[in-house]
C-alpha cells in the first residue's frame, strides 16, 4: 500500500516537529514531504511537492490559511486540504470549507481521529470535528440575514460617508440621536460591521454608496 504524503502548515515550529513526530512514530501509512510556516509557501510547496494532502493551520503571519486554500483550489491542485487548527468560529469555519477545504480538524482531536481524517481526506471524503459540524448545519438552517437597507437607512449611511456627526445627521433629519443611533446598530447589523468606518467601506464596496 503506498504511504499517504503530507504537507504540514503551521506558524509553530514546534506545533510542525510534533506533527511530523506524530506521523513518523506511526510508521509506514503516512510520510511527511515537506513544512512550511506560512500560506504563501504552504501554496509554492503544495504546488512543487504535490503531496496527497495538505494540513493547513490558519491564522498565520505571512499568509492565511483561506486564501492558500482559495489559491490552491483557483490553481487546480490535486493536494486535498485538511484544515488543522485551534479555532472553531463561524468566521474561520465558513471560509475555509468554502475556500475549498477537504476536512476541518481542531488541534487537541485523539491521534487517531487526526490519522483517521487524513486517510479520509487522501480519499476526498469531507472530514469535520462534531464542533464543526453543528456550526455548519446551524449556519445553513439559519435564515439569511436581510441585509438590505431601508430607505432612511441609506440616507444616514450617506451622511455617515461624508463624516456627519450623529447629532448633526438627527438635526438634518428631524430624528432624535437616540434614534440615528438605533439606525446605525441595524446599519452595522445588515452590513455585518462593527464601525462608522467599515460600514462606509463596505457600502461603496455593494454599491449602496454610489458603487465601488
Amino acid at each position: 500500500m503506498t504511504d499517504i504524503t503530507l504537507l504540514i502548515v503551521d506558524d509553530h515550529p514546534v506545533v510542525r516537529d510534533g506533527l511530523r513526530g506524530m506521523f513518523a512514530a506511526e510508521g509506514s501509512g503516512f510520510r511527511v514531504l515537506g513544512e512550511a510556516p506560512d500560506g504563501v509557501r504552504g501554496v509554492e510547496l503544495a504546488l512543487e511537492l504535490d503531496p496527497d494532502v495538505v494540513l493547513m493551520d490558519l491564522r498565520m503571519p505571512g499568509g492565511g490559511g483561506v486564501d492558500a486554500i482559495a489559491e490552491l483550489t483557483r490553481r487546480g491542485a490535486r493536494s486535498r486540504v485538511l484544515v488543522l487548527t485551534t479555532y472553531d468560529t463561524d468566521t474561520d469555519t465558513l471560509p475555509a470549507i468554502e475556500a475549498g477545504a477537504t476536512g476541518y480538524l481542531l488541534k487537541d482531536a485523539p491521534r487517531e481521529e487526526l490519522f483517521a481524517a487524513v486517510r479520509a481526506a487522501a480519499s476526498g471524503r469531507t472530514v469535520l470535528s462534531p464542533t464543526v459540524a453543528s456550526r455548519l448545519v446551524t449556519a445553513v438552517r439559519a435564515p439569511a440575514p436581510d441585509s438590505t437597507l431601508s430607505a432612511r437607512e441609506g440616507e444616514i449611511l450617506a451622511l455617515v460617508a461624508k463624516g456627519t456627526a450623529n447629532r448633526a445627521i438627527a438635526a438634518e433629519l428631524f430624528i432624535s440621536e437616540a434614534t440615528v443611533k438605533t439606525h446605525l446598530t441595524h446599519i452595522y447589523a445588515k452590513l455585518g460591521v462593527k464601525d462608522r468606518a467599515a460600514a462606509v467601506a463596505t457600502g461603496y464596496d455593494r454599491g449602496i454608496l454610489g458603487g465601488a
